[in-house]
């Protein structure tokens, strides 16, 4: 039954209504439904019916309209006048996909393509069937060939040089070739030479031959024997006209207007020409032969002297080109590693700023070399970066922090501590720093820092994370730079002032350093703290100037951050924190989020560890601990109190007793007497 296919006979009504419409002929729903009935010998009434309601439905669906067919008035489907582009809607190109048979693919692929007036050949059609299908791929070239053929001339395509391209109009046939008398093209009149004043030919022309007619020249070559002559079979000169052959062949050239006298005299001076030089490069050649061997010597031993020579010549190049090496070597400084020797090469130092500043004048690594009192080979050892290295200028430990966790500090071994604190007293020392700066400043302290601070009504501490490794070698060589120094000594000097954080490995039995990370300030080099303050003078600089219009004191001890302000609101403390945060990270640094806080005046205030309520003070509880154990030492003696066996335990209390001294006088001294009373 035909009902019974579901969508496998829509598939069968549609197919019929494209082929019509693609042989442009005019059908009536009837006729479709008897067309995908016509196989079927039990078809019914029903079918029919079935059939001819699944063709209107199609119509309505806009199967049609694209195509430019529509029914008139007694039902019958035809084209309408000016029809669109006639392509199938987007369900039809779908149903490239659907469970079709190969044919209906191809036309539904060929639709697809047409829908968007592409152009193309058959065998990009082909090769899309085959894709997704298994048949055979000729057989898909031939079918896909007949349905275009059939199809795309009422879609509007043309077949144009193998390609079907949409509007394009194939051009007429060639018309047909009429038979020309082809014109012989005008002969070239070449004017003759000139014919020498004398021939001065050694074979004279007979005059006798080049007087015949052509009768009688024809009836004297019959009684010509070729073979007689010396010159037959000569491919190697031209015959002289003595020869009665040659004068015959001569007096035909003539007759048949091929050649004239002068041309023929012209000829054979030639001719004698090469009769007489034609052997000249065959006795020079003998000639060669004979010194050939002395010839050959010649060219040798020249030769083998050319070869010393440029032996001696490269040999005395590559000597002066080590003992450049070597004189570089041991006078200048040219590489120190990948990535770090950019700048060696430029010596440009700006002299006035250095003088200004107080600062040594150097402009080469030899003069490092000389200020630091170091050998070159030294200077190059300490500055030299490597990523991976068996002996490291540093050694590195761990020692824990009072926040929790541990802090990684790299010792500088003996030479290069020596050549730092040199850096540091010549030029670092020298450098003008920012008030706000407290840490690491001689005649400043924790005091100076936190004595702006006293009698405040709010105070806000902030830190700032990884202070040390966020100032890089590029950083440390730009501030050397920016001192007035050239750019080759701002690189010797940022290399010996930074290292690269490093890890231990073991490869093949042997322990090395590794590089982890970028070089930067390391912990424990007495340089760091005078760069990181020399690197953060404009930090100080921009928090100075945009807090202090709102009345906050700020200052600063090495990453710790102090501001504080008499009079406050609470939307002063975000705006702070806000302006903080902005220029902080803006230089290259970031906030601690863990260390931050505010004191306000109802509790301790302290400012590195110094209370600021009133003024300046040791907290009170490290006051208590001290006057304990002092108190407990008087009866058991200072090592009985010794509960963490500190060695020189006594020394440790009169550090302890001297820095309160330097908060607070008076209490620092009832504590230094109340030690210097315990004997034991």
């Amino acid at each position: 039954m035909f009902g019974g296919g579901g969508t496998a006979a829509q598939n069968l009504v549609r197919d019929a209504m494209l082929g019509r419409v693609a042989r442009k002929e005019r059908f009536t729903a009837l006729d479709i439904a008897n067309e995908v009935t016509a196989n079927d010998p039990h078809r019914t009434a029903d079918d029919l019916r079935l059939a001819s309601d699944t063709v209107h439905r199609l119509f309505k669906d806009g199967l049609l309209t694209p195509l430019g067919y529509a029914p008139d008035s007694g039902g019958t489907f035809g084209p309408v006048s000016s029809p669109p582009l006639q392509v199938p809607p987007a369900n039809v190109v779908a149903a490239v996909g659907g469970g079709l048979s190969t044919e209906q693919r191809v036309r539904a692929a060929i639709h697809a393509r047409a829908a968007k007036r592409e152009p193309f050949n058959t065998m990009e059609i082909a090769a899309e069937i085959t894709r997704t299908t298994n048949p055979d791929f000729m057989t898909v070239v031939t079918l896909v060939g007949r349905i275009a053929n059939e199809l795309l001339p009422g879609l509007g395509y043309s077949l144009v040089s193998g390609t079907w391209r949409h509007g394009i109009v194939p051009p007429p046939p060639p018309p047909a070739r009429q038979q020309q008398q082809q014109q012989s093209p005008p002969v070239r009149i070449v004017p003759p030479p000139r014919a020498p004043d004398v021939v001065t030919n050694s074979y004279q022309a007979n005059p006798e031959i080049l007087g015949l007619s052509a009768d009688e020249l024809r009836k004297r070559a019959v009684k010509i024997n070729p073979y007689r002559t010396a010159w037959i079979g000569r491919v190697d000169t031209i015959p002289p006209q003595s020869d009665e052959r040659t004068a015959l062949i001569d007096r035909g050239l003539i007759l048949r207007g091929l050649l004239n006298e002068v041309q023929i005299a012209e000829i054979h001076r030639v001719g004698d020409l090469w009769l007489r030089f034609h052997d000249a490069d065959r006795l020079a050649t003998a000639a060669a032969f004979k010194t050939a061997d002395a010839a050959i010597e010649q060219i040798r031993a020249a030769k083998l002297k050319k070869r010393e020579e440029r032996k001696k010549a490269s040999e005395a190049k590559e000597a002066a080109r080590v003992e450049g090496v070597a004189k570089r070597r041991a006078e200048d400084i040219i590489f120190l590693g990948r990535g770090v020797s950019r700048g060696l090469t430029d010596r440009r130092a700006h002299v006035e700023a250095l003088l200004q500043l107080g600062l040594p004048v150097w402009g080469t690594p030899a003069d490092v070399a000389k200020g630091l009192e170091l050998t070159i080979k030294q200077l190059r050892w300490l500055c030299f970066h490597a990523e991976a290295t068996r002996k490291t200028h540093y050694i590195y430990f761990e020692i824990p922090k009072r926040s929790g966790g541990k802090r990684l500090l790299s010792a500088p071994h003996v030479l290069l501590k020596t050549t730092q604190r040199k850096v540091l007293d010549e030029v670092l020392s020298k450098i003008p720093l920012e008030p706000e700066a407290h840490g690491f400043v001689k005649g400043r302290s924790t005091v100076t820092n936190a004595t702006p601070h006293v009698g405040q009504g709010v105070v806000l501490n902030v830190d700032l994370k990884d202070f040390f490794p966020t100032v890089s070698y590029r950083r440390v060589r730009g501030l050397f730079q920016s001192l007035g120094y050239s750019p080759a000594v701002a690189t010797v000097l940022g290399l010996l002032c930074t290292e690269a954080p490093r890890r231990k490995v073991t490869f093949d039995g042997a322990d090395w350093w590794v590089a982890v990370g970028e070089r930067c300030l390391p912990q424990g080099a007495p340089t760091s703290p005078a760069i990181a303050n020399a690197i953060s003078r404009k930090l100080d600089r921009r928090l100075r100037g945009r807090l202090g219009k709102k009345g906050w004191v700020y200052t600063r001890y090495a990453d710790d951050l102090s501001f504080s302000k008499k009079t406050f609101t609470r939307g002063d403390l975000g705006f702070v924190h806000a302006s903080i945060r902005h220029v902080v990270e803006d230089e290259g640094f970031a906030l601690n989020p863990k260390k931050g806080r505010a004191q306000g005046r109802g509790g301790r205030q302290d400012v590195t560890g110094i209370v600021v309520n009133v003024k300046p003070g040791v907290p009170r509880d490290e006051l208590k601990r001290l006057r304990a154990i002092l108190h407990q030492a008087k009866k058991t003696g200072l090592e009985a109190q010794n509960r963490e066996k500190v060695p020189d335990y006594r020394r440790v209390l009169e550090g302890k007793i001297a820095y309160v001294m330097m908060v607070d006088r008076a209490k620092g001294q009832k504590l230094k007497a109340a030690l210097d009373g315990i004997t034991g």
